[in-house]
């Protein structure tokens, strides 16, 4: 009798790789002349945005900009200064060949080093390098079988659980709004903000994102040398379309700004000026839809001897989401005790999952940068490392490997100086999804063979002295007897898979 099999298409964990490449940086920027001249560098930041993703057989390209940033002491006490430039740049990535369904690529990385110096007053070369580390996970469509019939075939069933990468979507997006100063400024030193997603609206193929963008602007006064912050609320309402989205994913949605553009407006008649503010943004949106396969595990046959062809699948599900605050302090001593901050930045390295002997952790290395003016009335960067650690909401699993697609930004970050110590207190946002693989082993393949022996009719009873722990179907497979039998034939509860403790059962079939 021919055997029949059933089978289905899940869409398994497919290729886990990552890939390393460093992007060079070497450029000069020219210092404007509304820009006071350069009196001496303080301190030069590079950054990568990422605005496109290729994958192809064998290699993974990258398109974006890298944001150069330096901040400079001004002459004639103009303070602290800033300029910057971005630079374009395509990189490709080789990667193992591999098969993919679905796939996603998170770009993260640091700076390896950065030399920046003045030419002259009005001309500054950088020098340098950004590390880039690349995470790539794909889903791949795999067989499986779901189900055995007919030649006195007997099975194991379990249910396997995960999620579809239904929808992967990274665009940039524009926001525009206004910042009023108190009064008109001579200089913008620098905008950083802040968004939060409030609501995001699912429908076939498309998303609607609504949320507030906060933007903080450091600035300086005309004639004055202090620099002074104001802050502005940028509501957006952004539609996008989103290839393979429905209303039943699970999603994840996040908002980082990425750059800001000020455009000087009018002065109004109590000496307030509006400016015109235009965020650049990138909005991540990730979409999941939740399956639920049941799958032959084990099988084997009361008639026929049976050739089983095993097969490992791995499925990749949805561990938890993020949005967590925490708070990092720290502290270290200043070169100079009579220092006076006047600003200061963060920046975090790659984020990582790590296990310990409690909960598995998110942990990433935060380096803010203080500039102080000294005693001598020139202007220094200080740096402290912070360690940061977000304990997970749920457990991983020990025998599952997890990886996260989380961002980490900045909400607030304060420096102060006091008796000789630099105090620091950095507020980190995380925003992302924890994904977990786990590996199963099924039955890939049957192959029924010859008819198995008849039982040997001088044999009248068979008895098998079971361990605790055992399963019952591998004590029905030992004996080619259907693990129903076993059940009516020892009087043991129905459902029963696994046994409770040692004991003697009656084999059947004799």
């Amino acid at each position: 009798m021919e055997l029949k099999v059933f089978r289905d298409v899940l869409p398994a964990a497919g290729a886990d790789c990552t890939a390393k490449a460093e992007l060079p940086l070497e450029t000069e920027l020219l210092i404007s002349d509304y820009l006071p001249p350069v009196q001496r560098i303080v301190k030069c930041f590079a950054q990568p945005v990422v605005l496109q993703k290729q994958l192809a057989p064998g290699r993974l390209t990258l398109e974006g900009y890298l944001r150069c940033t330096v901040y400079y002491q001004g002459e004639e006490g103009a303070g602290l200064c800033q300029t910057e430039q971005k630079l374009p740049f395509t990189k490709t990535l080789e990667l193992p060949s591999f098969g993919a369904s679905a796939w996603t690529a998170c770009v993260e990385g640091q700076t390896e080093y950065l030399n920046c110096r003045a030419v002259n007053s009005r001309r500054i070369e950088v020098r340098g390098a950004y590390g880039l580390v690349v995470s790539v996970h794909a889903q791949l469509s795999t067989e499986v079988i779901t189900a055995l019939s007919e030649g006195g075939i007997e099975q194991k069933l379990t249910t396997l659980g995960g999620v579809r990468r239904a929808a992967t979507l990274e665009k940039l997006v524009t926001i525009e709004g206004a910042l009023t100063f108190p009064k008109p400024p001579a200089a913008i030193l620098d905008i950083t903000g802040t968004a939060e997603v409030r609501e995001l609206k699912r429908m076939q193929g498309k998303a609607v994102a609504k949320g507030t963008l906060r933007a903080l602007c450091a600035w300086r006064a005309e004639g004055d040398a202090a620099l002074l912050s104001q802050t502005a609320e940028l509501p957006f309402h952004q539609i996008v379309d989103v290839e393979g989205l429905s209303e039943d994913c699970q999603c994840l949605c996040t908002l980082a700004p990425v750059g800001f553009a000020a455009a000087e407006g009018e002065t109004a008649e109590d000496g307030s000026a509006s400016t015109t503010l235009t965020a650049t943004a990138l909005l991540r949106l990730s979409g999941w839809r939740p399956y639920q396969l049941q799958c032959v595990a084990d099988a084997f046959s009361t008639r026929f001897a049976a050739e089983v062809t095993p097969q490992t699948v791995a499925t990749e599900g949805l561990l938890c989401t993020l949005d967590e605050t925490t708070v990092l302090r720290g502290s270290g001593p200043l070169p100079d005790a009579g220092a006076h901050i006047l600003a200061c930045f963060a920046s975090f390295g790659p984020v990582s999952l790590t296990r310990g002997e409690g909960r598995a952790a998110l942990t990433a290395r935060a380096v803010v940068s203080a500039f102080a003016e000294n005693t001598l009335g020139e202007i220094e960067c200080y740096e402290k490392a912070l360690d940061y650690a977000l304990p997970l909401p749920a457990d991983l699993p020990p025998d599952a490997q997890g990886y996260p697609e989380c961002w980490l930004t900045v909400q607030d970050v304060q420096c102060t100086s006091a008796g000789g110590a630099l105090e620091v207190s950095l507020t980190v946002r995380a925003e992302g999804a924890v994904l977990v693989r786990q590996a199963w082993p099924l039955v890939g393949g049957v192959e029924l063979g010859d008819p198995l022996a008849p039982a040997d009719p001088e044999v009248s009873l068979r008895i098998c002295y079971a361990q605790a722990g055992e399963e019952l179907f591998a004590i029905a497979k030992r004996y080619h007897v259907s693990p129903g039998q076993m059940l009516a034939a020892n009087d043991l509860p129905e459902g029963t898979e696994r046994l409770d403790e040692a004991q003697r059962l009656l084999v059947p079939g004799v």
